[in-house]
């Protein structure tokens, strides 16, 4: 039951919404027993957001919810892949992205509990 959820001050395009859900279909397995199957994926662009006191450059917060929780590994590993996509997809550099985990014990789906 993992959802991301990008916010960044980018407009992006159907084709690279394709590219991102295609590459964050990848990027989830990152994480053991986490597939595309269950990934649900949120897109917001043309956020105002600041980074660093200023917004004279793009910027980018990716936030990942994941029923269960996983390894520091995996989370560097889903990191790094996470950070390579944003920039080169959409052209926003590493240094302006945040990635942050939630991790939760409950999650509902169609009408029931996990």
């Amino acid at each position: 039951m993992p959802l991301i959820n990008l916010k960044t001050t980018t407009k992006i395009s159907e084709t690279q919404e394709a590219e991102l859900t295609r590459e964050f279909g990848k990027i989830i397995t990152l994480i053991p027993g986490k597939t595309e199957a269950w990934l649900m994926l949120n897109f917001t662009d043309g956020c105002r957001m600041a980074f660093r006191g200023n917004n004279d450059a793009d910027t980018a917060m990716v936030s990942v919810e994941l029923l269960g929780g996983a390894s520091k590994k995996s989370y560097d590993d889903m990191t790094h892949a996470i950070c390579d996509t944003v920039n080169r997809v959409l052209g926003v550099p590493s240094d302006r992205i945040y990635v942050n985990y939630a991790e939760f014990s409950h999650w509902g789906y169609a009408g029931e509990n996990f």
